[in-house]
């Protein structure tokens, strides 16, 4: 059973300058972060680890970012996971919630955005867990 430690976000994407980017940002404002390229080494980290918050890019190849939402959920079903995409038309809001995503952002990002919405999961998590 992984262990929970808060303030962590993992984020998964295919592309390196994505999770760069990301990892940065959210480092930049004390979270702990970790970054896997794809399902596989998402489910290996979240094996060792839990992750409050979560960012899944949908279109990564081998396994999907719905797939993988679907896995997680099926053993996880407390984190709160957002969907990324740079295909908009080809993911379907209704389809990511259906996965178990809790939110939507399309890219390029609105850094801002994904800070507040990152500080609102954790903060309701953390009101669950009282």
């Amino acid at each position: 059973m992984p262990k929970t430690t808060q303030r962590k976000i993992l984020i998964v994407d295919d592309s390196p300058s994505i999770l760069e980017t990301l990892a940065d940002m959210f480092r930049k404002e004390g979270y702990t972060v970790a970054t896997a390229p794809g399902a596989a080494g998402a489910l290996e980290l979240l094996s060792k680890e839990a992750y409050p918050v979560m960012f899944i890019d949908l279109d990564m190849p081998e396994t999907g970012g719905q797939e993988l939402c679907r896995r997680i959920r099926s053993t996880m079903p407390g984190p709160r996971i957002f969907a990324i995409t740079a295909y908009p038309s080809k993911y379907e809001f209704s389809e990511c919630v259906r996965a178990g995503f809790d939110g939507y952002f399309t890219k390029p990002f609105n850094k801002k955005l994904l800070l507040t919405t990152a500080r609102q999961a954790f903060k309701e998590s953390t009101a669950k867990s009282r």
